[in-house]
Order: structure tokens, then sequence, then C-alpha cells
């Protein structure tokens, strides 16, 4: 009797299992264990997902490891799904929560993240990185700042040159200062030394790596050695911060101490801001839960890693794509003229200047910085389209394959502005082209790239003609990591006869 009950329950756990899989989003098979993994292409895996978008539609399943993920690649799609907070999760990849434990933004959920994600909007918005604003004018001119810096180093350049190394200094430096409140110059040990970590760490942690979904890949050596590298980065990091944040407490101290510190003032960098928060919050349990030391230290970790390694790879593909279409680059320089003349740029500038913000925009489109979008994790069973997306699924919007479309985009692989321009030249943005992702995690730190990409990209093609004499050499397909980052190239930056 007890085996007729034993095997009456697992065939009922069949029949659910089956049911289960049978109301997922339709996709292809995969092995026991590693699921669809080994039919990844470890070099471009956003070309994989887009074509089995076209075999199976614009919402797919596959398992990835230990992982069910679902894929999108329709905008309605992703808007719907991604307002619900039911997505509001992050996908549980090991490369992510095993190393950052659910601590900062991008990998914090619940309370935890709504918290600090309203504490990063606020400080945004108070140092003008918004639409509109006191500060904004203020904000631009720290970014004029830093690009006017930029051009100074490539003055002193005569031969063509690889730019990332000068770009990442420059574009960090506005990064540096925002965050933490400081700068360095370019050979300080310390600012080299926090490049390569940030560098080396947005390479090695992919989302499609395999170790974030097969956790016990990391006891092979080839692993082992990955995560040891990111593990003891980590730590070195954090005595980095943590030496950033003495100073700044020991300001702080001196300023309570003389009756000075206002904690309803305007903060100037993260780093402050997170700090007078944490001390107006003194005595309750949100400073054991939100302000801790290990919550700030990722906090920084992300503002400053993904504002600089977002805006460093898209501004190094708008300078290759205006290398490669000079008879594109000279419009926007003839726009540039007609409207600074020989003045510098503002934000002000950028709605008299629709052909140069179509160039940008192109840009993000034709070489979208996350191609697999950031996934986000569903925290219960919901339908939708008549599918399940299960608990614990991990969600991929396919910003490639929508930015790619040529349904939405006619000839997609060229670059071409006028996908954002209208009959009478104005720009206009299309309705599947999301950058930023989109709903309740779309990125925070939208406007404030958006200020940095246009001033900085004006400022070069106001001075700068740019030539790659060997076009035929320059490789497009990018390299993969978290971000899809521009293979090397070399650009000679001509100065522009004043």
């Amino acid at each position: 009797m007890f085996t007729v009950i034993l095997v009456s329950l697992a065939l009922l756990l069949l029949v659910h299992c089956f049911w289960k899989k049978r109301k997922l989003p339709p996709g292809p098979w995969g092995l026991p264990i590693i699921g669809y993994l080994p039919w990844i292409n470890p070099q471009a895996p956003h070309h994989t997902f887009a074509q089995l978008a076209k075999k199976y539609g614009p919402i797919y399943s596959l398992s990835l490891g230990s992982i069910q993920a679902i894929v999108l690649s329709d905008t309605k799609l992703i808007k719907t799904l991604f307002s619900k907070d039911v997505t509001t999760g992050r996908a549980p990849l090991y490369m992510t929560h095993g190393i950052m434990n659910g601590y900062g933004i991008i990998c914090s959920e619940g309370d935890l993240w709504k918290d600090q994600r309203k504490l990063v909007t606020n400080w945004l918005r108070s140092i003008g990185c918004a639409k509109i604003g006191p500060h904004r004018r203020k904000m631009g001119e720290l970014i004029l700042k830093h690009a006017n810096w930029l051009i100074n180093s490539l003055l002193k350049t005569s031969t063509p040159i690889d730019p990332e190394d000068i770009f990442r200094h420059h574009l960090g430096s506005v990064i540096n200062e925002i965050v933490f409140g400081t700068y360095y110059e370019m050979n300080n040990n310390q600012w080299m030394w926090l490049q390569n970590m940030q560098k080396v760490g947005t390479e090695l942690i992919g989302i499609a790596a395999p170790l974030n979904f097969l956790p016990f890949l990391r006891f092979l050596p080839m692993f082992n050695r990955t995560m040891s590298f990111l593990i003891e980065g980590q730590i070195e990091t954090h005595r980095f911060y943590q030496n950033l944040i003495d100073e700044e407490e020991k300001i702080l101290w001196d300023r309570s101490r003389s009756s000075n510190l206002d904690t309803n003032r305007a903060y100037t960098s993260l780093l402050q801001g997170f700090l007078i928060e944490k001390e107006k919050r003194k005595g309750t349990d949100d400073v054991d839960k939100y302000y801790n030391d290990q919550q700030f230290y990722h906090l920084l970790a992300d503002v400053f890693g993904a504002g600089l390694d977002t805006t460093l790879t898209t501004f190094r593909w708008f300078i290759l794509f205006m290398s490669l279409n000079e008879d594109i680059q000279s419009e926007v320089q003839n726009e540039i003229r007609s409207v600074l003349n020989d003045r510098a740029p503002s934000m002000e500038d950028i709605e008299f200047m629709p052909v140069t913000e179509a160039c940008i925009a192109e840009t993000q489109r034709i070489r979208s910085v996350l191609p697999l979008g950031l996934p986000h994790g569903v925290s219960a069973d919901f339908e939708i389209n008549g599918y399940v997306i299960p608990k614990g699924a991990m969600v991929i919007p396919l910003q490639w394959a929508i930015h790619m479309n040529d349904k939405s985009y006619a000839n997609p692989d060229i670059f071409n502005p006028k996908n954002f321009l209208d009959e009478q030249g104005r720009f206009v943005k299309n309705e599947n082209f999301i950058p930023f992702q989109c709903g309740k995690r779309m990125c925070v730190g939208d406007e404030l790239a958006r200020m940095m990409l246009f001033i900085f990209g004006v400022s070069v093609l106001q001075k700068f003609h740019l030539e790659i004499t060997d076009k035929k050499f320059v490789n497009l397909e990018g390299s993969p990591g978290i971000t899809l980052t521009p293979k090397l190239f070399n650009v000679r930056f001509k100065p522009l006869d004043p």
C-alpha cells in the first residue's frame, strides 16, 4: 500500500512538472544539468539568443544550467513585464550574487533596493543629473571641465592612437568626482590600479559566462583563478573605498563638532550623501539594514563601475563610427559650427543639434552596450500571453534583437542617424529604442550618461577631424563581457582649423 502511494505521488509530480513545462514559452531543448549552454557562442552570445528569437518568437524559454531563462525581444512585452513588482528582482547569477551577496544597487532586491534606489535618484537630482533643475547647468560645467582636459590631452597626440586609456581617464574623472568627491592625475598609481580592476572585472563577469549557471565550475583551475582574482580584487577595492570614507567622515565629524553639519543640505558626492543619510537615520533599524559597511562598499562600486563602463563603451563606439563615416562626421561638425560657432557646448544646445543627438542614439542602437540587457529575477509565478513565467526564472530583455530588428530599422547593420530624424530633420525617438532599459529598474543614471555623451562628443568633434586609415581592418563585432566593448582601434585626432 505504501509503495502504491509513493508511485502515485511520483506520477502526480511528473504530471505537474510536465504541465508546467508545457506552459512555459517555447524554446530549444537542452541537456540535463547544463541545459543549452554548449550551443551558446561565448564570443557573441547575443547573436545566439537573437537567432533563437527568430526561430521561437518574441518570447521563448531555455535552460541555462540550473536557471530557467525567459528571453524577450519585443519592446511592449518588456515594458509590460518590467512594470510589475514580481519582476523587480535580480536573477540568481553566481558571478553576481555569489560575489556581491545582494548588496549595492545592481544586485539588491526588495526593500534594500527600493531604499538605495531612492537615495541614488535623489543624489543624482541634487547634483544636476536631471532634465530640468537648478543644478543642471552646474553639472554641465563640471562635465565640460573634464571634456576640455580631454581635448588638451588629445592635442598632444600627432599620430594615430588607441584612445581607450585617455577616454577612460577623463570620463572616469567625472565619475570619480561625483561618486567619491575627488579625482586623480592620469599616472596616479591608485587610480591606475582601480581602472585596471574595473576593466578586467567587467571582462570576466559576463552574464553569459558558464560559471553563472554552473557554480561547481569554480573548483576547476581556470575558473578558480578567475574567482580568486575577483574576490581578492573586491577586498582590495573595499579597502580603497574605506580610506576615502575615513577621510570624508573626518571632515563631517569636524563640521559636526563645530555645529556646522547640516544633514538637510544637498550633498556633492554619493560617498558624502550616504554618510549624511546614515547620520540622519542614526538610532533606527535602517542603519543596520541599509547603511552598513558592505552595502556602502558595493553601492560605491556599482555606481562607479556601471557609470564609467557603460558611458566609456558607448563613447568609444561613437568615436569609432564617426571615424568610419566621415561624411556623417562632417555633417555633425557643420551643425556644431552653425549652433556654437567657437563657444563651448552646454546641455541647452542639444535641442538645436538633432543630427548630433541622432548620431549618439544611433550608436546606442547599432551597438547595444548591454546586448543581453540586465536580466531580472522573478519572485513568484505569473502568466503572460498564456505562458507561465516561473518563480526563480531569469528574464532577459534582448536589446540586441530589438535594436537590430529590420522591421523597426531599415538595414539595421548600417550606421544611419536618419533612424532618429523625421522628414523635417528633427530628432525623434523610436519606440523600439531602449538603451537604458525600462520599467521600475530602468537605469538610474540615464540622464548623466546623456549629458556626458553629448558634451564630450561635441567637444571632441568641435576640435578634431577623426581619421582611421585602415578602415577595412576595423572589427565591429566587439568583445563580450558585462558590456559589448569595441575591439582595439587606432584613430588620428587631427586638429581642425580655428
